[in-house]
């Protein structure tokens, strides 16, 4: 298949491109227009199609989709304000799905994300999965739950009313290069000082490759169902502490970790949002741990489970989270591709860059 991958040059696209290549497939990998880093080994390589757009705007959209089997849609705005995340998660998306339309192409995954649930309502210790609510006032929680919820729920729309194939997967926390920490652990001060916000809760971690593999699966998946939502979680979820010592050993400086617990925490939080409410009638800015729907959809301890992506899928994560900080820390990027073999060279071996 030939795969349209937006938000390719991001954290998660490239390991993304790198596992469809690895499959087979042909990838048109879409960077936003002012991007200045294009991976080295994309430039010339015969399974790979650098093209650029902006699809926050409509005009030229359905051109990147020529000669396209199947998309994935990575790009979304985690950073800004609610207006910034709008137009780069929703809008885009919108105008994504209209490029579809015109073209003709009924087979799309997105990737959407573990923070549009329901924490605050639900047990500590309970089992998330794909059934259970979503946040049921995202307003008081931050702009990315808000838009992706948005984008979902226009996706499903959208994909019923066509009767197209789609994926949705949700992953947990994707962690790898450049990327191990993560808002569930706490608070990162600094190289040497680090504040984990609990202790025995299982992180819901996927490494990048796993979930990359997971993402390329979708994409080939034809099955009897023609619209799937499926949550991403590697098999091993350790807790705040196991990740932390594992990681804390792992790098230099060796920094001291401060453990709050998460009964304190939630105190805390609930303290500043009483004292927030009554003081200030709801208007002071607080940081985000200290609102109690944030922190609990990041620190709240719950269980996870994998078990509907790997019966519908046929996915198995390849490495551990012990592995997976180990090849994040290596020297090589498992994202590279290899250098193929010699072919000759003809216009469809060549780079392309496309300027919408």
């Amino acid at each position: 298949m030939k795969l349209l991958v937006t938000g390719a040059g991001g954290f998660l696209g490239r390991y993304v491109v790198a596992s469809a290549v690895q499959c087979g497939h042909e990838v048109c990998a879409m960077v936003r227009p002012a991007s200045q880093y294009i991976p080295e080994s994309w430039q010339g390589h015969p399974q790979v199609e650098v093209v650029r757009g902006d699809l926050r705007s409509s005009h030229g959209s359905a051109q990147l989709l020529e000669g396209v089997d199947a998309v994935i849609h990575l790009a979304a705005s985690k950073t800004g304000d609610l207006y910034e995340q709008f137009g780069g998660t929703v809008i885009a998306t919108e105008n994504l799905l209209d490029a579809m339309c015109e073209a003709g192409i009924g087979r799309l995954v997105v990737t959407s994300s573990f923070s549009l649930y329901e924490y605050l309502k639900r047990w500590a210790w309970s089992t998330l999965d794909e059934a259970s609510p979503t946040a049921a006032e995202p307003f008081v929680r931050d702009e990315y739950c808000q838009t992706k919820l948005v984008q979902e729920q226009m996706v499903l729309e959208r994909v019923e009313a066509h009767d197209w194939r789609c994926v949705v997967l949700r992953p947990g926390a994707i962690y790898g290069r450049d990327n191990l920490w993560t808002a569930r652990l706490g608070i990162q001060v600094n190289d040497r000082w680090w504040i984990r916000t609990g202790t025995f809760a299982p992180l819901p971690l996927t490494y990048v490759e796993n979930c990359a593999k997971a993402i390329v699966l979708a994409a080939e998946y034809n099955g009897p169902k023609r619209i799937l939502v499926l949550n991403v979680v590697d098999n091993e979820t350790p807790s705040q502490r196991a990740y932390l010592n594992e990681l804390r050993d792992r790098v230099t400086p060796r920094p001291r970790i401060v453990p709050i617990p998460w009964t304190v925490m939630r105190l805390l939080a609930r303290l500043a949002w009483l004292t927030n409410r009554v003081c200030f009638k709801g208007t002071a800015k607080i940081p985000g741990l200290f609102v109690p729907s944030r922190l609990h959809s990041q620190c709240k301890p719950l269980q996870y489970t994998n078990r509907k992506i790997v019966s519908s899928l046929g996915w198995e994560p390849q490495y551990s989270w012990q592995e997976g900080i180990h090849r994040s820390l290596e020297k090589a990027d498992a994202a590279d591709l290899p250098v193929p073999e010699a072919v000759e060279s003809t216009p469809k071996a060549l780079s392309v860059e496309q300027q919408t």
